[in-house]
């Protein structure tokens, strides 16, 4: 026991005084790049009934992004080489704090929707940098790193979902959703002071050989599969549980808190899943966390069933399963480019996939009248995920990706 905790407090001490403002620095921006989605789930309701949309229409607000995530991801890689880590991020940030304060002031569905597509792009390229980042600079921490990662996008979401509805109730929709925008100018002078000298320079020009995607490799399919399901689910239930247990009677307030658990314990399951799962082969892991997310999820699909029991279980099943996921593509590859373009293929295929989630659950809703159907079928991609987990076994690392 003693000597598991002398390497557990030496993984952290191992960090240097640049490194630890590198790791400042991701956090901070990691917080960012959620409340923009996250915080239009309590403020749906509020803005279905100002723009009088379908359910299936309001999804777009969380379905947007998640579609250009998956898009923008393959050109990100290509950006970072041509202009830098620095400008690309900066320049992704400030586009995500613009459009969100643009989508406060819409008039019309049109500008909602439009400044929506913003807020995605900002997420989307700064979100497809970090496997690149975390491989240049934590190369040996990986698995550490992308748990902190995933912890501090959970930070931000767990913030955004606990305050939005209490603030929707206080002062409308409008100041509820705008005011996360303040999230990306701390992030932004946060990552311009603490990487300029971190983050190692990016190779300008690549052989065609090493900008290959591993589109023939079966396990990066696979992999990019299982990160699907985990983004179907999460913004599926981002997107809606808030809308649904409104629905029942709950007070937005109330229905946000839920949701806040939800994104709370996803939180704590990142950082835990990350630090301890260290071995080449992590099915076990992987299935153990789909389990989890199964379980929760059947129980939320149940009318009358209690969400503070079935949302958290379900979070923590999710919150592990994401940072394995993440953590993936990292373990077959030994290069940052390699990294990015392995964490590119994976989040274009997952991102693009996830995007149907939160469209599926506001049609089912829309046809059905009803929430219960729809979290019957997330429990059934939740089995899918389980399935995928056993077929993940480790492989070789791959020096050019492919």
């Amino acid at each position: 026991m003693k000597g598991k905790r002398v390497q557990q407090q030496g993984r952290w001490a191992g960090f240097s005084g640049s490194e630890w403002r590198l790791v400042v620095a991701i956090v901070l921006v990691a917080i960012a790049l959620r409340p923009g989605i996250v915080s239009m789930g309590p403020a749906l309701p509020a803005i279905i009934d100002r723009f009088q949309l379908s359910h299936a229409m309001a999804s777009l607000m969380t379905a947007i992004p998640d579609v250009l995530m998956g898009a923008l991801a393959l050109p990100t890689p290509w950006l970072v080489r041509r202009f830098g880590v620095n400008k690309v991020l900066m320049a992704a940030l400030s586009v995500l704090s613009v459009s969100m304060l643009v989508r406060t002031y819409s008039a019309s569905s049109g500008v909602l929707i439009g400044s929506t597509v913003g807020v995605g792009v900002g997420i989307a390229v700064a979100g497809a940098m970090f496997a690149g980042i975390v491989k240049a600079s934590f190369a040996q921490r990986a698995a550490l790193m992308m748990g902190i990662y995933a912890t501090a996008l959970s930070l931000g979401s767990t913030l955004s979902a606990g305050l939005t509805g209490w603030m929707v109730q206080m002062a409308g929709w409008q100041v509820a959703t705008g005011v996360w925008a303040a999230l990306g100018v701390i992030a932004i002078v946060a990552w311009w002071q603490a990487m300029k000298k971190t983050v190692p320079a990016q190779p300008k020009v690549l052989s065609a050989a090493a900008s290959r995607l591993p589109l023939r490799t079966p396990v990066a399919w696979l992999i990019a599969l299982f990160f699907a399901c985990v983004n179907f689910l999460f913004y599926a239930i981002l997107t809606w549980t808030a809308a649904r247990y409104q629905e029942s009677g709950m007070p937005a307030a109330e229905a946000g808190a839920v949701l806040a658990s939800f994104t709370f314990c996803f939180m704590l399951a990142s950082p835990v899943v990350g630090l301890y799962s260290r071995q080449a082969d992590r099915r076990g892991w992987l299935a153990g966390c789909a389990l989890l997310s199964t379980i929760g999820l059947a129980g939320m699909a149940t009318p009358g069933a209690s969400p503070w029991l079935w949302v958290p279980l379900t979070a923590v099943g999710l919150g592990g399963a994401f940072t394995l996921a993440m953590t993936l593509p990292l373990d077959h590859t030994d290069t940052s480019d390699a990294a990015n373009r392995w964490n590119a293929f994976v989040l274009t295929i997952g991102y693009l996939i996830a995007a149907c989630g939160p469209f599926i659950v506001g049609y089912i809703r829309d046809v059905s009248g009803h929430f219960e159907s729809a979290f019957r079928l997330l429990c059934l991609v939740s089995c899918l995920m389980l399935l995928l987990a056993l077929t993940l076994k480790p492989g070789p690392v791959s020096a050019h990706g492919d």
